[in-house]
């Protein structure tokens, strides 16, 4: 699996391309901030952005998904419990974060699930108290916290 890790914002949110070097299918999880620079890695590394992947609802994680799904007409998947928060930001709050409001999700997951691109899977484990939908995505080696 192809992981880069990108320190996105002033809040310090990383954010990640993950990718299957195989079928060149990716991933992004917790699109924040210019996501002009991942999504031009993707481009130059061949791979084709098909998952946006939320840790969890709150704006400093998701405030890059309007501006990626429109890049890349990529599926936006959060956890089933934080579902409601990618779209209840206030126009204040979406203000002070310089911040689009998120599309509604397009897949919902939950404990045990799998989010699939390519040839690779992240394994959806729920860590519910940041947030009620909190999630961290494991894959062999690997786990990404949000």
């Amino acid at each position: 699996m192809y992981i880069k890790q990108y320190q996105m914002s002033d809040f310090v949110v990383f954010s990640y391309l993950v990718g299957c070097e195989k079928t060149k299918e990716a991933a992004v999880i917790d699109p924040a901030g210019d996501v002009k620079i991942i999504s031009g890695d993707a481009t130059k590394l061949n791979f084709r952005i098909t998952k946006i992947i939320n840790t969890h609802g709150h704006i400093d994680h998701t405030m890059g998904n309007a501006d990626l799904q429109k890049m890349t007409n990529a599926e936006i998947i959060i956890h089933e419990a934080d579902a409601p928060f990618l779209t209840a930001h206030s126009s204040y709050k979406l203000g002070m974060y310089d911040a689009r409001p998120s599309p509604s999700p397009d897949g919902l997951v939950k404990d045990g699930d799998t989010v699939r691109f390519g040839k690779e899977e992240l394994l959806v484990i729920h860590t519910p108290g940041h947030t009620p939908g909190s999630m961290c995505l494991y894959s062999a080696g690997y786990i990404f916290t949000g």
